[in-house]
């Protein structure tokens, strides 16, 4: 069972997820992009991972006092560095995540949970997608559903997460088979079957990043 305070994140929890966020999006660019050019514009690796190395550059370089505010560095980098459908959708989560946590020094389960709720509807809203659209919002949905389950239960916040990651890839996988309906790739139509859905592929990557993280911190 981890201790209490490894079932909450700390500011330097929340850098530790975005700066593992950031290696994993720079070893998969090639992969995003690849994902990208069968149904898309062909740039999501690579202007995800402009976007990442400058929030890595920001919160490593001055670190925020409370979580709230590296939750909006986060966001307002994103938005400003990456560009296009994806820096507005990524930017929106992290800055309606911001706003639900306030100044918290640390998030439990509870909290964060209802933080990535706030993220995931402002995306929706943003993008107006919905689960089935083959967007992010087919790997963030399942997350947010797992982490709910997980605060009913009362699971710690490193297995929550761990749960919750799977869950992120699951929704990913699903979009193989799925036709887009938002975005550059519904202009395919059936076409767009058959493929991975790139957003839903970085959004798993982002989840995974945390759950590596807490696991890490929860030994």
């Amino acid at each position: 069972m981890p201790a209490l305070e490894d079932s909450r994140l700390t500011v330097d929890d929340l850098i530790a997820w975005l700066v593992r966020f950031d290696d994993r999006i720079v070893e998969q660019a090639d992969h995003l992009t690849e994902l990208d050019s069968a149904i898309g514009d062909a740039d999501h690796g690579t202007n995800m991972a402009r976007g990442t190395a400058a929030v890595r550059s920001r919160l490593t370089d001055a670190r925020p006092d409370d979580t709230g505010m590296l939750l909006k560095s986060c966001g307002m980098t994103l938005v400003s560095t990456v560009g296009g459908a994806s820096g507005s959708l990524y930017g929106t989560l992290f800055l309606e995540m911001a706003k639900s946590v306030g100044t918290a020094s640390e998030l439990d389960t509870t909290v964060f949970a209802a933080a990535f709720r706030a993220g995931v509807a402002g995306v929706v809203a943003r993008g107006r997608a919905e689960p089935g659209d083959k967007t992010m919002v087919d790997a963030l949905q399942p997350t947010i559903e797992a982490l709910d389950t997980a605060v009913a239960g009362g699971v710690p916040l490193a297995d929550a997460l761990k749960t919750a990651a799977a869950a992120a890839a699951a929704g990913r996988d699903a979009t193989i088979h799925l036709v887009a309906r938002k975005g550059r790739a519904s202009y395919l139509g059936d076409r767009s079957a058959d493929h991975l859905d790139p957003g839903a592929t970085s959004a798993a990557i982002l989840v995974q990043a945390l759950a590596d993280t807490q696991a890490e911190r929860s030994r």
